[in-house]
């Protein structure tokens, strides 16, 4: 993937090295609470590492300043010209503005560049900053699935059922929008 720069971060691929900004931020509970996995060890996070330095889906963002990872974006080409966008970020960073920052130069790269149709994306319902986000990049809620899915189990074994919702921009909404 091309570089992208951003008036304070860059987006690029992960590398290897980049192991102990990812256990940062996956190794930390309020990060993962969302996800579909527990707070990583030292040795998850050299072979996720590993794993994302191979990856086209994973996005690293760093502050531009001093190249840190702070997070990730993830996007990934699904049918129809429609790409999934997602985003973890380290707790140190949240309520800077890098998650609106990163995610919005990438949805552009990928309208103008990639003549992508179509980007969707889903959080729980109950992940208020991460809906207000995708509020904030113009998408446009499209549904409110309950109790679609399940990452955990309670002490009997039994689903703990999450709702989720839905959310997504059409290119010529983004167009519309003169971004």
């Amino acid at each position: 993937m091309t570089i992208l720069d951003t008036e304070r971060l860059i987006l690029r691929r992960f590398s290897y090295d980049d192991w102990k900004d990812i256990h940062e931020y996956l190794s930390d509970e309020k990060v993962v609470r969302f996800e579909p996995y527990e707070p990583f060890s030292e040795e998850e996070s050299k072979e996720e590492a590993y794993y994302r330095a191979k990856s086209e889906a994973f996005i690293a963002v760093c502050l531009k300043e001093s190249g840190k990872v702070i997070g990730n974006l993830y996007f990934e080409k699904q049918d129809y010209e429609t790409y999934e966008l997602g985003y973890l970020f380290n707790t140190d960073y949240w309520k800077n503005g890098y998650a609106t920052e990163s995610a919005k130069a990438l949805i552009n790269y990928a309208f103008k560049e990639w003549k992508a149709r179509r980007i969707i994306a889903m959080c729980n319902a109950k992940n208020e900053p991460s809906w207000k986000l995708l509020e904030r990049l113009n998408m446009r809620r499209e549904g409110h699935l309950r109790q679609n899915i399940y990452f955990k189990t309670n002490s009997n074994d039994e689903p703990i059922w999450q709702d989720t919702y839905e959310y997504a921009i059409l290119a010529s909404e983004w167009e519309e929008l003169g971004k």
